[in-house]
């Protein structure tokens, strides 16, 4: 392949994606959670409207339905996993130090998961009870 002169790059900007190695399937979970939290998000603020003027047992009740509850777990899990992924993205770009970068990827982890289960306990509680 020859260098085009009048072209401003080079041969292998032009036909190569350059070392994907980890980042690329962790740019496509991010693509992927991005796309799917999209109608989620609407599905996300659906639920929380139908539950905001009701009580404790109206919210019971409404979670008691298969339909909410799946909205919401499903918005809440891949909103963790693309939070994690986000602050992964960051982390490896940002701190260089091996310890340190270990530790943080560590936290980034242990909070993400936290979170999650938190969240899915809470649902699973109101929903089943």
């Amino acid at each position: 392949m020859a260098h085009d002169k009048s072209s401003s790059r080079s041969p292998v900007r032009k036909g190569f994606l350059g070392s994907a190695k980890s980042g690329a399937s962790d740019a496509w979970s991010m693509h992927v959670t991005s796309v799917a939290l999209l109608p989620l998000a609407i599905g996300f603020v659906w639920v929380m409207l139908s539950l905001m003027h009701k009580d404790y047992a109206g919210v019971k009740a409404e979670l008691g339905h298969p339909l909410p509850a799946i909205v919401l777990l499903l918005f809440i899990l891949a909103g963790c996993w693309h939070m994690k992924l986000g602050m992964q993205s960051i982390i490896d770009d940002y701190i260089h130090a091996p310890h340190a970068k270990e530790w943080a990827l560590v936290g980034n982890f242990c909070f993400s998961a936290a979170i999650a289960l938190a969240s899915v306990f809470a649902v699973v509680k109101l929903g089943l009870s």
